[in-house]
């Protein structure tokens, strides 16, 4: 599935409407160079799973847990340095949550991945437009 955005916005739409197709328990693994939408898909994503939380990147604390009705756990592996460290934050851990898992700078990780993950690419079509492209999981 391919997507056009043509604002941050729309973005958050884009992650709203993907976030209510999807069950618990799917890991996003998350694609693209810094600035090409990634945060602001994961807070419609948040939006579109029920909760009212406000999402920020978590470069700096490498997950935030957003609880409600659902659970969203917002990964930045930009700090990381391979799938290695990963493991040793509880990766396995977290995945047995069964929450909607979303990994911005998943290629720092890749093998973390497992081939059941749903691809999310971001690509900057411009300063405000942006592809995304979505693939597994019956996308």
């Amino acid at each position: 599935m391919e997507i056009i955005t043509h604002s941050e916005l729309e973005t958050e739409e884009a992650g709203a409407a993907f976030a209510a197709k999807i069950p618990d328990g799917t890991v996003c693994a998350m694609y693209g160079e810094l600035g090409a939408g990634k945060t602001a898909f994961v807070r419609g994503m948040a939006r579109g799973m029920g909760l009212g939380c406000r999402v920020n990147s978590p470069t700096f604390t490498i997950v935030n847990e957003y609880l409600g009705a659902r659970t969203l756990l917002h990964f930045d592996m930009y700090r990381l340095a391979s799938a290695d460290e990963l493991w040793d934050i509880g990766w396995d851990d977290y995945l047995a949550r069964g929450a909607v898992c979303a990994v911005e700078w998943s290629e720092n990780v890749s093998d973390a991945f497992t081939g059941g993950e749903v691809s999310i690419r971001f690509e900057k079509l411009s300063d405000t437009e942006r592809r995304i492209t979505i693939e597994g999981g019956g996308f």
